[in-house]
């Protein structure tokens, strides 16, 4: 076995690193012993793991973005998985910063490729000047090839050396952890802490096991391989509050908790479904439950069970399980019971995509359903929005009485981030069903007040009870086919969210107040939006951005925002349909009338790079910042070649 580390990088270049105010140290030279690595500061990296998803990358993906966490250092990651059950090509990709991060990053700045495929699919994405640390034992990098540093390490060997020969191709994730932490000079203390939390409920040797091939990795001459190690700057957090790591979905499935949710219903789906388990978990600790049904439609209406009885209730899926619950749904609106119905978009229609992102849901939330039906639709931007965002569908739900959906995607479900850890003390909720006996005359459809039921059990002092169904009724809930009647009903179920609308706070505007192009976003585009009009502003553009977490209805009083702008550009991961626009911007343009609201759209089922906003927002410009790749050939209106958008979906791991 050769364990001479193989290191190349092209002449006359500087060694790369990681965005840094330091100037990088020419290479070293193979077999020449740096014990002493010189350290260097950086603020931010970009790390991407590159494999099988077989071989645990998002594990040790997952351990660098909880370090983070706890290091008080700002994460974001990425990941992509096969949706075979056979596996195959993976990603994650994890973003540290010292600062604000907004998104997982457009290009790497160090690449771990596991396999030849590995090297040669994400090879474009490694910045100029990155550094490429190959597993030798598998890969056969073009070292003529002069814009990177090239690392080879027997990777495979080393670990099966260090496990013993059964280890095969296990371990070899933590070993590649071992060596992450040694060149960036991480916590090692708090990993080992990390790994032993993650396989402590497993067998004692399966935790020893980890710890050697971590340990094994960690002790690997680095100093044959680079000049320097890397040290991320911290800066201590001024909240004063603790930071807590988790993905999207267990943000949201804590809010629901929080908002005082204990029952709940649902039937597996990616990339739903690690909600659904961990609301299965966690209610029974509250004094609750959560059902898997024999399928949607059970599912959605034990959740509308759960709601009559009292008890606001959960249920959730992906798009293809939203359809199957629509029925039900409209049951809701109709008879007026307040559920929150999460949807964790991925790619369709139909089963289409179930492991990559897109935001292709937006018109089945607000219109899928027959007749006039409306419910609320809420977006979260951000992990830690998807928290707060399950709070304020509670407060919204009991409120007006109604069905209110929660949407998030692929991106945000399984994107890792860190955050301040929530003050629950001031924001749990008790959701004991108030049983006060209620006088005479009581009417839960009262024409002049927002709905309000009872729970069953409670007296009503006239004994006078109301009902409750699915078919149009009086105050009183008794059936009706009366046309005065129906449409007075109509009136009061639009007309309360109408009544929401009027609370709901304008959005802020990020960056520029007023100027010539404003981008309007949704969802999990947050962080890149963000991220372009910060980039867009440095170079002398006049931009500024507007994020709805309240799709449906909207806030009264974006028109005269609106006004303030020469464009006004969504940025949606979903088409632009027969007539040239994005879901939202459809919305945007009927309900303004507005000529000037435009979209920039994709369905490659990947998360926007700040590079396609920009290039697809200002077409032609752009081509030479940070995260946009020059050689990258695009048309004269701004949309992607055909056959580039390809190459790049296979590069992120999608193809």
């Amino acid at each position: 076995m050769n364990e001479t580390p193989v290191v190349k990088q092209a002449e006359g270049r500087s060694a790369a690193s990681p965005t840094s105010t330091a100037t990088p140290a020419s290479g070293a030279s193979p077999g020449s012993d740096r014990a002493d690595l010189r350290p260097e500061n950086i603020q931010d990296a970009v790390i991407r793991l590159a494999g099988n998803s077989q071989d645990g990358i998002q594990t040790a993906g997952a351990f660098l973005a909880r370090l983070a966490g706890r290091s008080d250092h700002d994460v974001m990651t990425y990941m992509t998985i096969p949706a075979t059950i056979s596996g195959g090509p993976s990603i994650f990709q994890v973003r540290i910063g010292s600062g604000e991060v907004l998104s997982a990053g457009d290009e790497a700045d160090f690449l771990v490729a596991f396999y030849q495929h590995s090297y040669q699919d994400h090879l474009d994405f490694l910045r100029e000047g990155g550094v490429l640390l190959y597993d030798s034992d598998n890969v056969e990098p073009n070292l003529d090839d002069k814009r990177f540093v090239y690392v080879g390490v027997p990777i495979t060997g080393l670990t099966v050396e260090a496990l013993g020969g059964t280890a095969k191709d296990k371990g070899k994730n933590i070993f590649v952890l071992g060596l992450i932490a040694k060149i960036f000079n991480l916590d090692v203390e708090k990993l080992k802490k990390l790994i032993t939390e993650k396989f402590g409920g497993k067998d004692q040797s399966i935790v020893n096991t980890a710890l050697m091939a971590f340990q094994a990795g960690y002790a690997y001459p680095v100093g044959n391989v680079l000049t320097k190690h890397y040290r991320f700057e911290h800066f201590p957090k001024t909240s004063g509050r603790a930071q807590i790591t988790m993905d999207g979905n267990q943000a949201l499935a804590y809010g629901l908790i929080a908002a005082g949710v204990r029952y709940g219903a649902g039937y597996p789906i990616t990339p739903w479904s690690s909600i659904m388990e961990t609301l299965r978990r966690e209610l029974p600790k509250y004094g609750g439950i959560f059902v898997q049904a024999e399928d949607e439609l059970g599912a959605v209406s034990l959740a509308l069970g759960f709601s009559y009885s009292g008890y606001l209730a959960v249920t959730g899926s992906a798009g293809p399980g939203i359809s199957l619950k629509a029925e039900a749904i409209g049951w809701a609106s109709m008879a007026e019971i307040p559920l929150i119905v999460c949807n964790i978009q991925r790619g369709g229609p139909s089963t289409g995509l179930p492991t990559n992102v897109e935001q292709s849901d937006l018109h089945q939330a607000i219109f899928g359903s027959h007749g006039d039906s409306p419910r609320v639709v809420l977006a979260a931007a951000s992990v830690e929005d998807c928290f707060y965002i399950a709070i304020e569908a509670a407060r919204i739900a009991r409120k007006y009485s109604t069905p209110v959906f929660i949407l998030s995607d692929t991106s945000l479900a399984t994107r890792i981030e860190a955050f301040d850890e929530p003050d629950l003390p001031k924001l749990m909720v008790d959701p004991k069903p108030d049983l006060t006996p209620r006088e005479g005359g009581f009417k839960p459809y009262d024409l002049e007040r927002i709905t309000q039921h009872i729970p069953p059990g409670t007296r009503i002092l006239d004994g006078k009870y109301p009902l409750i169904g699915g078919l149009e009724h009086d105050e009183m809930g008794h059936p009706t086919g009366s046309p005065k009647l129906h449409m007075a009903m109509t009136a009061k179920r639009r007309n309360k969210l109408r009544r929401l609308a009027e609370e709901i706070p304008v959005p802020e505007v990020y960056g520029d107040q007023e100027g010539n192009t404003l981008l309007v976003g949704w969802g999990s585009t947050y962080g890149p939006i963000h991220d372009a009009v910060k980039m867009g502003r440095e170079h002398g553009e006049k931009i500024g951005a507007l994020h709805l977490r309240h799709v449906h209805p909207l806030p009264n009083g974006l028109e005269k925002i609106f006004a303030k702008f020469k464009r006004v550009v969504t940025v949606e991961m979903n088409d632009q349909g027969l007539y040239g626009y994005g879901q939202l911007a459809t919305i945007l343009r009927a309900r303004y009338c507005e000529p000037k609201i435009q979209s920039v759209t994709k369905t490659d089922g990947l998360t926007f790079r700040v590079k396609e906003i920009l290039q697809g927002v200002f077409p032609g410009k752009f081509v030479s910042v940070r995260g946009y790749s020059p050689n990258r050939p695009v048309s004269g209106n701004g949309d992607q070649d055909v056959d580039v958008a390809r190459a790049e979906s296979i590069a992120q791991g999608a193809g």
